[in-house]
């Protein structure tokens, strides 16, 4: 089978397609033939094994799983001979993490794994990119800040994978919503409904003098001493972004003050915690309640283009790769 393997850290020309042997499904396992995989930032930052103390769980000097990709949607091509939740020709999407990478024509992955089944209403290429965006904001939004009906939340990199989400979970909750994003945006960021509305280039939001909430930084480009004069007694700022000045934050925090920094790192919680999160999601999207923004698709020969892409920090919602 062909697929994207990478052997060391660096540019997106460190991927390479190649022939390799087509995996078989284990006793537990269930093969997928791939039809859809997300590319995403998180994507680009472990093919630069950046940051550095990241590499102290996918590899010192070189990716220690050399296929890459993580989202993913497909069909089941066949089961090991305990598998039982699934059955031969059921379509699937889910995340693989720490294991056979998504960006290859075939994935092995656990029947205990994060796995679900496709709903008829979204395509291969939405359902590839939910474990990325939707599961994370969701994750944030939901279990961490809790948000509720008749808060303000601000989500700053409103235009992109997780921003996208955050900006219609948080108005599934109730929230009032002010996204944050370049100018070319803004009309996007509105339809999916937020309430107001910020362009970055010309003003920055933590200096308008509004307080909120929950401040979510998908993008990580602010910090929490920056947030804190905008937070609301009791506020959260939240961020996908670990640094060690949010790590210290996050320990001063819970000990000091009633303003809180929170990090998550969504992909590494307990896989059946994960699986109940991503079965409320789906249920949102069968009734039309929450929809997966796709910027561009690729091919699998067009991997480091898709990567080159993110790179620039400016896509609109998801990226994907159609196989």
């Amino acid at each position: 089978m062909k697929a994207i393997v990478i052997t060391k850290y660096g540019a997106p020309d460190v991927l390479k397609l190649k022939e390799i042997t087509k995996p078989q499904p284990g006793e537990n396992e269930i093969l997928i033939k791939v039809k859809a995989a997300s590319v995403t930032t998180a994507d680009t930052m472990i093919r630069r094994g950046s940051p550095w103390y990241g590499r102290l769980f996918i590899g010192l000097t070189k990716p220690k799983y050399p296929i890459v990709g993580t989202g993913f949607s497909g069909i089941i091509e066949s089961i090991g001979e305990n598998v039982s939740l699934f059955k031969k020709g059921d379509h699937v999407f889910g995340e693989s993490v720490f294991g056979q990478g998504s960006n290859a024509e075939y994935l092995c992955i656990s029947e205990d794994g994060l796995i679900i089944i496709k709903p008829n209403i979204i395509s291969f290429e939405e359902a590839a990119t939910i474990c990325d965006g939707p599961l994370t904001s969701w994750n944030f939004l939901n279990e961490m800040a809790k948000v509720k009906s008749g808060q303000k939340v601000l989500i700053n990199g409103a235009s992109g994978s997780l921003g996208t989400a955050a900006v219609q979970l948080a108005k599934y909750y109730g929230a009032e919503v002010t996204g944050v994003c370049s100018s070319s945006n803004l009309e996007m960021v509105r339809s999916l409904g937020a309430d107001y509305l910020i362009d970055y280039t010309k003003t920055n939001f933590t200096k308008t003098g509004n307080c909120y909430d929950v401040v979510f930084d998908t993008v990580g480009k602010s910090s929490f001493s920056e947030c804190k004069r905008i937070l609301a007694k009791n506020g959260t700022y939240l961020s996908p972004v670990l640094s060690f000045p949010l790590l210290f934050q996050m320990l001063w925090t819970t000990i000091f003050g009633s303003k809180k920094a929170k990090f998550s790192a969504t992909g590494l919680l307990a896989v059946p915690k994960l699986r109940t999160m991503l079965t409320a999601l789906t249920g949102l999207l069968e009734v039309d309640l929450l929809k997966v923004i796709i910027d561009q698709c690729y091919s699998l020969t067009e991997v480091p283009a898709a990567h080159r892409y993110v790179d620039t920090g400016h896509k609109k919602g998801n990226v994907v790769l159609k196989l």
